[in-house]
């Protein structure tokens, strides 16, 4: 089970939330093809500047985008020219992939940050991708990534794995380290899961980042 499914999906609505909050029984397969494109979108375009997640929320002709970010600055500009510039470009795609072209919604963007990149899965692995793109040889890359989450004290445990034709070898294969405690099957367990690509001249590398946050429980009632 804990090398099939990814953790957070397995853990979906034990002790993790939904990262899109919205109901429509008429039109969900169309919100659903919204929100999947305005996340390709997103995440293609600020995948370098730190970002974790994005989650949706809707409500009556609203449409609310909440970015997590460690470098909140380079996405809003100065004096908020960048989130002007983004949110147009947001605005655009939304009414290219829309089904109901005529009913008019409102976009609104908010950004949060993120205070300890090096605890987050995802800036963990998009770093240890731009390291890769750069030549780095991969072992020194897992080694210096796991060392540096281990090092914040909420992190009990990291395990990271590259799979590919490392540093351009003929046969593809795949290496991981690992350290401290990693319980996949503890429903509890607070597992912080990502991927990243790594688009280099030889092939592309896959790199995935487990990071185990000490275990969740439920706040004692009176």
């Amino acid at each position: 089970m804990g090398k099939k499914v990814n953790p957070l999906v397995f853990r979906l609505g034990v002790i993790e939330g939904w990262k899109s909050r919205w109901f429509q029984e008429k039109k969900y397969k169309y919100f659903l093809k919204e929100d999947h494109a305005l996340r390709v979108f997103l995440t293609g375009k600020l995948k370098k500047l730190g970002l974790e997640k994005i989650e949706i929320e809707r409500s009556a002709h609203k449409l609310l985008l909440i970015i997590y970010t460690s470098r909140p600055g380079l996405i809003i500009g100065k004096g908020g020219v960048g989130i002007e510039a983004l949110k147009n470009e947001i605005e655009k795609k939304y009414q290219a992939v829309r089904t109901d072209k005529k009913e008019k919604n409102e976009i609104r963007i908010r950004i949060e940050e993120v205070t300890k990149p090096e605890a987050n899965a995802q800036i963990v692995a998009q770093s240890a991708a731009d390291q890769l793109e750069r030549r780095l040889p991969f072992r020194r890359v897992l080694k210096q990534t796991l060392e540096k989450a281990m090092q914040n004290k909420e992190v009990k445990g990291a395990k990271i794995r590259v799979s590919g034709r490392l540093d351009g070898s003929e046969m593809s294969r795949t290496e991981w380290l690992s350290k401290g405690r990693m319980p996949l099957h503890t429903m509890r367990a607070k597992i912080d899961f990502a991927m990243a690509n790594a688009y280099c001249t030889y092939g592309v590398i896959g790199i995935k980042v487990w990071l185990y946050k000490g275990d969740v429980f439920e706040e004692k009632k009176d």
